[in-house]
């Protein structure tokens, strides 16, 4: 096959980054971060270019990033994202064998994510000021990140069309990860929250273009994904809870806890928005290591 010349490996280049953002529905974010790979590979190689080489460049590359003192986890994502390039010049014809077939992504150990108990759970909550102007939207913000398991951008990005309280169903319809949509039931405590939050909110001075977002900062802005952050932040302090607590950990919480009490994983799945099942197994993972907690606390043979 003939040497594609550097021209031409930018246009593939750019062809690839319209591929996973528009067909792929892959975050700018993710997309950024491939293509930024890419080019620090292309960097390494040199005098030698990215569609000719070999298993061993490759190989060569995971070694120079390690010696970076980059993270095994970062690693193994910018393997990916390169194992993405080259399926991608394969299916184009820019090359003829894929160098990154039989390279293995460098093992992660699995991360269990911090999650809350039901008793700290209630602590926040509690700590939260219903006098203060902000108190109610605080409240159903909550109530939706751990009543509904909700991404922070999902929360943020949230609209009074997408509440459906109806006598026949109380749901959120959620727009997550690559513009998908899914239902997503909601507790009568959540849906109250948000419900006197609302009486609050209609009285702001709201701005252009926030007119049918749900949550709104004092100035009738759409709230930030930091100030969510902050708000979560300062509760937990308030709470006295000494956890590294973020806005996730409340969807972390809410998935361990409907595991913990038996949900079918399928459900949760759907419910989280998770495309895969693997990723939502973790939760039966953490509810393990709280069974055998609980046992080698209990047990006689452990005391």
């Amino acid at each position: 096959m003939p040497k594609v010349k550097k021209q031409e490996l930018s246009f593939y280049i750019k062809k690839f980054y319209e591929y996973i953002l528009l067909e792929k529905n892959f975050s700018n974010k993710t997309v950024e971060a491939y293509i930024h790979d890419i080019k620090e590979l292309e960097d390494f190689l040199k005098d030698k270019n990215v569609e000719t080489a070999t298993s061993e460049d490759i190989q060569l590359f995971l070694i120079f990033l390690s010696k970076k003192d980059i993270s095994v986890r970062s690693q193994a994502r910018i393997l990916s994202g390169i194992k993405s390039f080259y399926r991608y010049l394969l299916y184009e014809g820019v090359v003829s064998d894929d160098p990154t077939r039989l390279i293995d992504a460098p093992k992660i150990g699995r991360h269990l994510p911090e999650v809350l108990s039901i008793p700290e759970i209630d602590a926040i909550f509690q700590a939260i000021d219903l006098s203060e102007p902000e108190g109610h939207r605080n409240k159903a913000i909550l109530e939706v990140l751990y009543g509904c398991g909700l991404r922070v951008s999902e929360l943020v990005n949230l609209q009074l069309s997408q509440l459906r309280f109806h006598e026949d169903e109380q749901y959120l319809r959620v727009v997550g990860k690559g513009d998908k949509e899914r239902l997503v039931p909601i507790s009568k405590a959540a849906q109250k929250a948000i419900e006197l939050y609302l009486e609050t909110r209609n009285s702001l001075p709201i701005k252009k273009g926030a007119e049918n977002i749900v949550f709104l900062n004092r100035r009738g802005n759409k709230l930030s994904r930091e100030m969510i952050f902050i708000i979560v932040k300062k509760l937990t302090q308030l709470a006295g809870i000494k956890k590294n607590v973020s806005p996730h950990t409340f969807r972390h919480s809410f998935a361990t806890h409907l595991v913990e009490a038996g949900a079918d994983l399928r459900a949760v799945q759907e419910m989280l928005g998770h495309e895969s099942i693997t990723t939502t197994e973790i939760y039966t993972h953490l509810d393990r290591e709280y069974l055998r907690s609980t046992f080698v606390r209990f047990h006689p043979r452990f005391k």
